[in-house]
């Protein structure tokens, strides 16, 4: 029901700034919330930030005061802004969409997580 493409990865310099995007199409009225994770080798995937319908966020540890995400409901687009980038943050970037169930009139939603094919972040010394 939801389609999700990431883009804005690169390559960039330590300090430096990147800016994700990922473009939900489909039935995106059936999304409660959003968010981005990581993964890095040799590591599993973690969460680095997320945002719900009402606006709500939260942000791994690691990535506070210099991560922010953001949601432009009208272009159906989830942001994240990354600045003060470590080689720490290098890895695949992943947008998540959490879909709710809803079951009314001209609307049908059923409960799911949905992943898009991912975005690599290099973040060189």
């Amino acid at each position: 029901q939801v389609q999700l493409v990431e883009s804005g990865g690169g390559l960039v310099q330590a300090g430096g700034s990147l800016r994700l995007s990922c473009a939900a199409s489909g039935d995106t009225i059936c999304i409660y919330a959003m968010g981005w994770y990581r993964q890095a080798p040799g590591k599993e995937r973690e969460l680095v930030a997320a945002i719900t319908s009402g606006g709500s966020t939260n942000y791994a540890d690691s990535v506070k005061g210099r991560f922010a995400i953001s949601r432009d409901n009208a272009k159906n687009t989830l942001y994240l802004q990354m600045n003060s980038l470590k080689p720490e943050d290098t890895a695949v970037y992943y947008c998540n969409a959490e879909a709710r169930p809803i079951n009314a009139v001209g609307v049908h939603c059923s409960a799911y997580d949905y992943w898009g094919q991912g975005t690599q972040v290099t973040v060189s010394s």
